[in-house]
Formats: C-alpha cells, structure tokens, sequence
C-alpha cells in the first residue's frame, strides 16, 4: 500500500510517499480501508518535530473508511462497517489498523468525507463549547480564526445550537462572510475584537487557536473571572509569561487544553461522536471541506493548511 512516511523531522519536504505492507489487525484491532484522512496541525507538529515520533512514522491521526479486516478479540465490529476514528498515528496511509476502543460507526446519512472531517475538529469544538467552558445562552465569547477548521465549528455550535453572541475574528472579508454565515454576531479584525469585546461588557470566554499572534489581546478582550481557552498555536506557541498579570486582568482562568484528554474513556469519546453526528443531523453543524488533496499532494495540504489561508476543514483522498 502506499503511506506518507517520514524519516527525519522538517518542513513539507520529508513527506514521502512510501510503499509498505498492509498491516495485519493483532488482537483488539481492526484494519480499515480507508477513504478520507484529515489534515490537522497535530500532523504538522508531528513533522516538525514539535511533537516527536519515534522516526521513520507514517503521520495522519484522524480517518475514515470501511472495515477489511478484524483481529482477535474484537466484538463490536465486523468487516463492512463504516467506521471513524481520530487519535491513531499512521492515518495518512491507504489502510490503517486501528483499535476498537478507538473507533466509532459511522451513521447512515453521514458521508465518508464528512465524518473524517468531523471526528478531530468536531469533537474538539464540542469539547470546547459544552465540557472546557460550558457556553450559556447570551454569554461573549470570541472565536478566532472564526472562519477556519475548528473556529468555524466553534461558532456555529456557540452561536446555533449554544444561543450565545459570537464575536469573530477573521483576515479578509471573504472569511468575514463565512464567519457570518457560521452564526456570528460581530466579525472583527484580529486589531478590533478587544474593543468589541468590552462594548459587550468583556468576553466570557475566549477561544484561541492562533496561539502567539492573538494571546496578548485575547486576555485583554475578558471580562473579570473569563477564561481564555488556548487549543492551539497556528501562529507559534505561546511564550511563558508571568500569572500575575492572570490576577491584574480580573482573576482570570487560562486553560491548555487538548481533545485526546477528553476522550480518553471510551463512554465519553462515544457520547462526544454522537453529540458532533446529531448536530450534523439536524443542522446546529455544518461541515465545510475546504479541499481534498490526492495522497501524493500531501506537501501542498499542511502548506496551504500553515498559511492559514484556507477555510472549513483540509482532507486527503487515500482511497486507491
């Protein structure tokens, strides 16, 4: 089969594409064909080295396809299921053996394509608005990069299903009309939000996925005793700085939090799936793909998903 593999941490050039075995399903696995991989800044991480692998990796953490094959032990699957999954490494392959408790049916009406795109990024702004910061009704919270993968799901689910006034904030003004379209209540430039923030009395809640670029201001934009929830860095990580000025803002919360610790107990990760599919049903979430790439084009996929250019949610067609 082939599979994008990586032997030394770099930029998009030590993405190869790379002949190996199909994997066999040990026990407690299956072996899933897949369809779509999703492309996610944890893919980036892990080929920068920011997060390191054991080297050489096949890279991916999120998929989708139909069962081939099923090892020992497995109960609750069987070849010919739809299937979903995120938090395996190695998504970025034709097949990929996966472990049950990792995987998720996917439900009739729900596309292929559209579960790949939902399991990281819609569990992870399920997570976000309902168990990090439980979002009430008519609460402030500010979205970044409101046009976006995560963002974009962030605002509808804030917005839609959530009831509270979102302001967004985005870089051009063809983003500004998805952000709208999301829900959004205000849509700011990445130089305004604070201000519209306090016109609201200060945000409840931040949500940063920008990371470096926006964290300054982001605690800025609270009210006393908000919480700025830091789920990523797209433009750098975030330095250290003093928790000191936590308290001079107003008792302010910080957070750093991350999906994988939130669905780590199986009950959870189903709950959580089943939460983001419902919300797909009936309409509280859209999911945007913003491109598919072939297998071969992986490079251009994390390129174009660093520049920061691209909205809705990145895939690659692994499907031979």
């Amino acid at each position: 089969m082939r599979a994008i593999r990586v032997t030394r941490a770099g930029g998009p050039e030590v993405l190869e594409v790379a002949s190996v075995e199909v994997p066999e399903p040990l026990p407690g696995q299956v072996v899933v064909e897949q369809s779509y991989a999703g492309v996610n800044f944890i893919d980036i991480y892990h080929r920068e080295g920011v997060y390191p692998l054991p080297l050489p990796a096949t890279i991916g953490s999120e998929g989708a396809g139909t069962i081939a094959s099923v090892g020992p032990g497995v109960s609750g699957f069987a070849t010919g299921d739809r299937v979903a999954y995120t938090g395996v490494l190695g998504t970025y392959a034709e097949y990929c053996a996966v472990p049950e408790d990792k995987l998720v049916k996917i439900p009739d009406g729900i596309s292929d394509q559209v579960a790949a795109a939902a399991m990281l990024q819609g569990m992870t702004a399920q997570f976000l608005t309902e168990s990090c910061y439980p979002v009430k009704r008519d609460d402030v919270v500010v979205v970044h990069a409101a046009a976006g993968g995560v963002g974009s799901l962030v605002t509808q689910l804030a917005s839609r299903k959530l009831g509270a006034k979102v302001v967004a904030t985005t870089s051009t003004a063809a983003k500004a009309e998805l952000a709208r379209s999301f829900g959004a209540s205000f849509v700011e430039e990445y130089g305004t939000f604070v201000a519209r923030a306090h016109e609201l009395g200060g945000a409840h809640v931040v949500y940063d996925g920008v990371g470096k670029a926006t964290f300054d201001n982001s605690l800025t934009a609270l009210r006393r005793r908000g919480m700025m929830v830091l789920f990523g860095g797209a433009s750098g990580q975030v330095p250290p700085f003093d928790l000191q000025r936590l308290n001079a803002l107003g008792s302010l919360y910080v957070t750093r939090p991350t999906l994988f610790h939130y669905i780590a107990d199986r009950n959870e990760l189903l709950a959580r799936a089943a939460s983001v599919f419902d919300s797909i049903a009936s309409g509280d979430l859209t999911i945007r793909i913003g491109g598919v790439y072939p297998l071969a084009e992986v490079h251009q996929a994390q390129r174009d998903l660093a520049s920061r250019g691209t909205t809705g949610k990145l895939l690659i067609s692994v499907a031979s």
